[in-house]
């Protein structure tokens, strides 16, 4: 399964991937994108995905243009109006997680814990063979 998250790619969508990929989740492919990424990855969510043991320090931003030519089967979309014909997926589903990027530590704590219930939400309906909400 191939898992794609996506806004400016700097904060949120980076610790989607990592949460994927500490979860060590079967045949699951995570990777972070965006429309718009930013230069380079928060040093909050570095920090924060720290805490919980994944180094994002040598992570960089990328854009879904990367990523043409992979379908996949489930793109999270958060502050993403439209995808247009940049991302093949099988479902896309908007997430409204608040973006922490003028926030304190602790706002992207927060961020990073809700983001860790979706994720773990999203693996569970993959795990029980359901894809859509």
């Amino acid at each position: 399964m191939k898992l794609l998250f996506c806004v400016k790619n700097s904060s949120r969508s980076q610790m989607a991937e990592a949460l994927v990929k500490l979860s060590r989740a079967n045949r699951v492919e995570p990777y972070s994108a965006g429309i718009e990424p930013g230069e380079s990855v928060h040093p909050n969510a570095v920090k924060v995905m720290q805490e919980l043991g994944y180094d994002l320090s040598g992570h960089e931003c990328k854009h879904v243009s990367a990523n043409k030519k992979i379908t996949f089967d489930f793109v999270a979309k958060m502050d993403v109006a439209d995808l247009g014909d940049a991302v093949k997926a099988k479902w896309i589903e908007t997430w409204d997680v608040p973006d922490p990027a003028q926030g304190e530590i602790e706002h992207f704590r927060e961020v990073r814990d809700l983001l860790a219930d979706r994720v773990e939400a999203l693996l569970e309906r993959y795990r029980d063979g359901r894809q859509a909400a």
